[in-house]
């Protein structure tokens, strides 16, 4: 791949990083067998297995989208039986959110499938290449972290 310097290193990580996302999220796909879920669809749903009861305002809050955004995405996914949309007992003008026992199975079947695809990949690196990855991860995490900041703002 030759010498990246440091002022090719933004534009290379942010294109590896996608790209491999990219490829990880197509062949995954071509063992489903219901509909594949967009990005922003997985995002909220993770989001309401990790916290159940969500509200909408808070989703669009932790997810930096739109209220309105929201609102379709959690239409969208009522209709396909993968998120409830309950009334809050204590504000009934507020909706709680609650993924469904399917969506839970879906997306913990996508996590598995995807651990198996990555771990048999890296495994086929050498053990130089394994010792790379580990290395790098506390710097990208990081770099996640930083990036998560800045969205937060002051």
């Amino acid at each position: 791949m030759g010498t990246t310097g440091i002022t090719d290193l933004p534009g290379a990580l942010a294109d590896v990083l996608s790209g491999i996302q990219r490829l990880i999220r197509r062949r995954l796909r071509r063992g489903l067998t219901g509909p594949p879920l967009r990005g922003a669809q997985v995002e909220l749903l993770r989001l309401a297995l990790a916290n159940p009861g969500i509200g909408v305002s808070a989703a669009a809050r932790e997810l930096y989208l739109a209220g309105n955004s929201v609102s379709t995405l959690v239409n969208q996914l009522t209709t396909a039986g993968l998120l409830l949309r309950e009334t809050d007992p204590g504000d009934r003008r507020s909706a709680r959110l609650l993924a469904t026992p399917e969506a839970e199975s879906r997306l913990r079947a996508w996590q598995e499938r995807r651990a198996a695809l990555v771990r048999a990949h890296v495994e086929r690196l050498g053990d130089d290449d394994q010792a790379a990855l580990a290395a790098a991860l506390p710097a990208l995490r990081r770099l996640a972290e930083g990036l998560r900041e800045e969205m937060e703002g002051p």
